[in-house]
């Protein structure tokens, strides 16, 4: 049974330390004779992984003066300018007005494609020409805001990889800009994950919480095969909640994260 629950922990991608931790404590008690069958085993590693969860949960930061800014990071692929607008349709549903940025000014079409999305959320979208410096897109973005006394400031930032330094350092810069032009800000710098991603996304949360101060977790494209059981030691090591996850390609597949709905899902076949 133990080797039957390794197998399926190790397939969800929960990695093989996190993995090792958890049939330690189950072994344990199996050896202290504290576990009477095969549904307390499965209880007992379910518990842990809702324990590891639930201790990163905390509320969104409250600001005091609007606008909120949020900034959404990753590499390229992952969902970020779908999220982005999945999020924005979100905030406009529950009453609040959002501008969105497009500082992903490298990739072809970003643009384009963010100003889709801010069409069907009904967000405007505030833009430079493609190769422009993404800091000065920000800028624009944070004073259209203030100016427009807006909710929300969404920002979508270039898919870059955490191993290439000086795209890293971009991040920081655009911290440094939004810092300057309104208190507090960024106020959530949001890391979209896509589900498939497996151990590799341990150490690009790493990355990107180095540079861009990464305050929280979207598991992306959870609606395949992919269990995106890596979120499990990455909300361990960094002590990142994960906010939401994107569970289909409309503007409302982007659902709060449910720490027992996901653990139940690890198991299911």
């Amino acid at each position: 049974m133990l080797e039957e629950l390794e197998y399926t922990l190790i397939g969800a991608d929960i990695g093989a330390k996190t993995t090792a931790e958890i049939l330690e404590q189950a072994r344990q008690k199996v050896d202290r004779k504290q576990l009477g069958d095969a549904a307390e085993l499965r209880q007992l590693i379910r518990g842990h992984l809702l324990e590891v969860l639930r201790a990163t949960e905390r509320p969104v930061a409250r600001v005091s003066e609007p606008p909120a800014v949020v900034m959404i990071v990753g590499v390229n692929g992952t969902g970020k300018t779908t999220t982005i607008g999945k999020l924005a349709q979100r905030y406009k549903a529950e009453g609040h007005s959002v501008l969105l940025c497009a500082a992903d000014t490298f990739r072809a079409a970003a643009i384009e494609q963010l100003e889709i999305w801010g069409q069907r959320a009904g967000a405007p979208v505030i833009r430079q020409k493609p190769g422009a410096d993404p800091s000065a897109v920000l800028y624009d973005a944070l004073e259209a805001g203030r100016a427009r006394q807006v909710d929300y400031v969404i920002t979508d930032t270039a898919g870059r990889l955490h191993t290439k330094s000086n795209l890293m350092a971009e991040l920081e810069k655009m911290r440094r800009t939004a810092g300057r032009l309104v208190r507090g800000a960024p106020h959530e710098v949001l890391l979209v994950m896509d589900a498939v991603t497996g151990q590799n996304g341990l150490e690009q949360a790493r990355r990107f919480t180095e540079a861009a101060g990464v305050t929280g977790l979207v598991l992306a494209k959870l609606d395949g095969t992919a269990k995106g059981g890596v979120v499990v030691p990455i909300a361990r090591e960094l002590n990142l909640p994960i906010r939401y996850v994107g569970v289909g390609e409309t503007a409302d597949d982007l659902i709060p994260f449910e720490p027992e709905r996901f653990v139940a899902s690890l198991f299911e076949e």
